[in-house]
Formats: C-alpha cells, sequence, structure tokens
C-alpha cells in the first residue's frame, strides 16, 4: 500500500513539464500566493510535493507528458493548468474563473458535453461565500457512493490537467465535485461553500474530510469521501479518494495519513434522505451516533425508534405509556434526560436530547441504568461501563477522572504526575491518557489524551 508522504523537490532546469516550468516562474517573478505565486516568494528556492512513499517519478515532460492516460470511459485531454507536481486542485480563493493559472488545477466549468444526468443549465462557478441549497442538485448518500464507486471501477488516473468524460478534472477535488454532482470544478479552497462543517462522531456516509491548506494549496491539500467506519473503535473509515496513480478505495486512519488533526469534516447541503450504503436497514446496536438532527421535536424516523428501545432496556419503560415509536415525544426526552442524570451529568449534559457520548453508552452498555442501584456514587473498585467523554474534560471533578488516573499509574502510565492522581481533570491526566493511546499504535485524534469507550475498555480490561 503506498502510503503519501511529503518530500522536497526544486524543480529541474532542463525540466519541460508544466509543473517544473511554473515553479521556476514563480520562483523567479515573486508572484503573491493569490496569483499562483509560491509563498515564500523572492526567498524560496524548493517547492513542497505530494509523492508516495513507493516512489512516484516526478517530472516526465516531453511528448509522454502530453499524452492522454487511457482509462476504460476514457479521458479527456484538456489544455494545461499549469499544474505544479501536488495532491490537488487549488485556486484563488477571490478569483472567479477564467483567472490567472495557479499552483493546481483551479476553479472552473465542467469540460465538454454534460455527463451522465447532468441537467441543461449553464456550467458557471458560484461567487458566493456559500452556495444556497435550492440551487445545487439534490442527491442520496447512497448516489454520492455509487458516483465515487464509478470511478473507483473504472480506475481513473489522477491528473490535474485532465477531464474525465463526465466533464470532471482527475484531481481530489474534482471527484468530490463529479461525487456532489455539483455543476462546476472545484478546488480544496471552494468546496466548504457547497457543505455544513459537522463533528466527526456525525460523518455519515457521503460526507468529507477536507484540508486545505490556504498557506500553500501545494503542500498536503487534499479531500476524501467518507464511507464508513471500518468497526466501532471509529479509528479507521473507508476512504474514497482520487490520489496518484489512480482512484482507489481503502481503509484509511482517522482522519489521514498526514496532517490529519487539520482534515474537517463537510456534509453536502442538498443531500436528501432516500437510503445510504445500507440499503435502508433499521439502525441496531452497532450504528454509529446518526447525528443529533435525528432526534428533537419534529424528529421521526427509525433512530427514535431504537433509542427508545434501548431506553428501555436500561430501565426506561416507565416514560412510555406505549411505543417506543418512530416520532419523537415527551417520553423519549424525559427517559433519555434520566439516563443522562444517572451518569451524573447535569446542565445542558442532560437535557434530554442524546448526544454522541448517550449514544454510545446506550449501544455499548455503559454507564448506570436509570435508577440503578449505584445510585449517584462514583465509580466501583472494578471496571465500569465508560461515564462519557463529558467527564474528562478541563474543569471537570469526579471520581471517574481519579480512577482513570489511577489505573493510568498501575498499568505504567502515570510519569507525568507530579501528585496524585486525583479527581480534577489535569494535562497531567490528558498527557498520560495520550501515551497510552499512542500505546496502542493510535496516532492522530485517537490519540489526543481524552478517554473514549475504547481507551476506557484496553485500560481496564
Amino acid at each position: 500500500m503506498s502510503v503519501p508522504v511529503f518530500e522536497e523537490f526544486e524543480p529541474a532546469a532542463d525540466c519541460g513539464c508544466p509543473g517544473c516550468a511554473r515553479q521556476r516562474r514563480d520562483l523567479a517573478l515573486g508572484l503573491p500566493v493569490r496569483r499562483g505565486g509560491h509563498p515564500a516568494a523572492h526567498g524560496a528556492r524548493r517547492a513542497l510535493v505530494l509523492v508516495t512513499a513507493a516512489g512516484v517519478v516526478l517530472g516526465g515532460g516531453g511528448a509522454g507528458a502530453a499524452t492522454a492516460l487511457t482509462g476504460p470511459a476514457g479521458p479527456v485531454d484538456a489544455a494545461p493548468a499549469g499544474g505544479a507536481h501536488g495532491m490537488d486542485g487549488a485556486g484563488g480563493a477571490d478569483t472567479p474563473w477564467p483567472g490567472p493559472e495557479t499552483p493546481q488545477g483551479g476553479r472552473g466549468p465542467l469540460h465538454g458535453a454534460p455527463g451522465p444526468g447532468a441537467d441543461p443549465a449553464p456550467n458557471t462557478v458560484p461567487t458566493t461565500d456559500q452556495v444556497a441549497p435550492g440551487t445545487l442538485r439534490q442527491t442520496t448518500r447512497a448516489e454520492i457512493i455509487n458516483r465515487a464507486k464509478q470511478w473507483v471501477s473504472a480506475q481513473v488516473p489522477y491528473s490535474m490537467e485532465k477531464y474525465w468524460s463526465d466533464g470532471y478534472r482527475q484531481d481530489c477535488s474534482g471527484f468530490i465535485s463529479m461525487a456532489w454532482n455539483l455543476r462546476s470544478n472545484e478546488w480544496t479552497g471552494s468546496l466548504d461553500r457547497f457543505a455544513v462543517r459537522i463533528d466527526r462522531s456525525e460523518l455519515q456516509p457521503g460526507d468529507i474530510l477536507l484540508f486545505h491548506n490556504p498557506a500553500n494549496p501545494t503542500r498536503g491539500s487534499h479531500v476524501t469521501i467518507f464511507g464508513g467506519w471500518t468497526d466501532y473503535t471509529h479509528t479507521s473509515y473507508i476512504a474514497y479518494e482520487q490520489t496518484k496513480p489512480r482512484t482507489r478505495k481503502q481503509a484509511t486512519p482517522m482522519a489521514y495519513w498526514e496532517n490529519s488533526d487539520r482534515y474537517v469534516p463537510y456534509r453536502y447541503l442538498a443531500v436528501v434522505s432516500g437510503g445510504s450504503t445500507g440499503g435502508g436497514a433499521q439502525p441496531t446496536e452497532a450504528t454509529p451516533f446518526p447525528g443529533a438532527g435525528k432526534f428533537g421535536p419534529g424528529a421521526d424516523n427509525a433512530y427514535v425508534t431504537r433509542l427508545g428501545q434501548l431506553l428501555v432496556e436500561r430501565g426506561g419503560k416507565k416514560y412510555y405509556s406505549r411505543g417506543p415509536g418512530p416520532k419523537w415525544g415527551e417520553a423519549d426526552r424525559r427517559a433519555t434526560q434520566a439516563f443522562q442524570l444517572a451518569q451524573g451529568w447535569k446542565g445542558r449534559e442532560a437535557d434530554g436530547l442524546p448526544g454522541p457520548d448517550t449514544w454510545e453508552l446506550l449501544v455499548t452498555h455503559g454507564g448506570k441504568d436509570i435508577g440503578g442501584s449505584s445510585g449517584s456514587g462514583g465509580p466501583s473498585a472494578h471496571a465500569t461501563g465508560f461515564p462519557g467523554r463529558g467527564s474528562f474534560r478541563p474543569g471537570q471533578s469526579n471520581a471517574y477522572v481519579e480512577k482513570l488516573g489511577e489505573q493510568l499509574v498501575k498499568r505504567g502510565f502515570g510519569k507525568h504526575y507530579l501528585s496524585g492522581p486525583g479527581p480534577r481533570w489535569t494535562e497531567a491526566d490528558r498527557r498520560n491518557v495520550e501515551a497510552f493511546q499512542r500505546a496502542q499504535g493510535w496516532r492522530g485524534a485517537a490519540a489526543d489524551g481524552y478517554p473514549g469507550p475504547e481507551t476506557w475498555r484496553r485500560l481496564f480490561r
């Protein structure tokens, strides 16, 4: 498996490929970043580019570079966009297409005839900060994933200068533009205009993980499609992405191999219900948290039913005179709140609306039952169910923090404690937890020092 890494590249004086020619010109002229110049203009002599650990031959000018790569559906050649060696299409966010050449492929209309399923609307490039949802083509999650799979099956070659037969540019942002069925080719600096930012715990198939480096778009900017978690630990997911040498689908660490903590999750503004990759199956105990929008006044779906069933199993039957059912009601709110209060949560953490922590405790049978014999006391001398992430945050003081610290010391991960451990959450607790997580081989967001259900399970097993 090729793992992308960064490597320094100095454009050769005799290389005729568009990327090297562009780099030499920019370094000489010192163009500003927004016009495609290197951010370290007037002084820079090197450009960071993305290659693979397996070794990708850079450059390659001449006739070979101008020849279109072939594929099952056949690519469409396009005029060079001045693309340097890099991972994704980019362009000045304040420069509407057409505009100056950029270090990577920029924003632009679809190339050639409209692709399958396209409407006759003109191929225009949005210029507003965020696109109104009503102007976008609606699509379901299943349709997003199915479009992504078409490129995977076709093994579309990666290119910042060429366009596939459906009109979309063959780099990672062109891939997202295609999967979301946008009317234009976007870049990493503009995709967020078509989406709303979400929390990682809310990720569902068809959402994206986006890293845009505004200081230097050629340095690591990339985007992947979230295809679902690989298992209950949520430390890796199935990623659909356009990268060298061709479109691929594979298990990927959350959020990516490099710059993991800088990838931001987004959801397409015009995604609608109507199926997912699961074929519309009913939620089970293994189902990840579906998002806060599935619960609360007006909600009517299978997740509400499943929530009620889990609450009844944990002692919430007395709140339901009938049901549970798919339509959210006061019984659901009161039962949820009773479960949250049983965990010792207060204020907004016990508002009766389930969040990822409430859901996780319910589906993993963790925490305390409603009206359980453990009452409001702290954890027992033995391992208890995970109490929820809210117990381990700056300012928190409870018996769970102390129990966590004691277990860390027992397992040999207490070197950051100068005193204690005690009930108040401190930076020493976080650093010790981080050391334990890294010992499990986790990196990035999976080793941030804040315990989740899997950290808790492994620590106390």
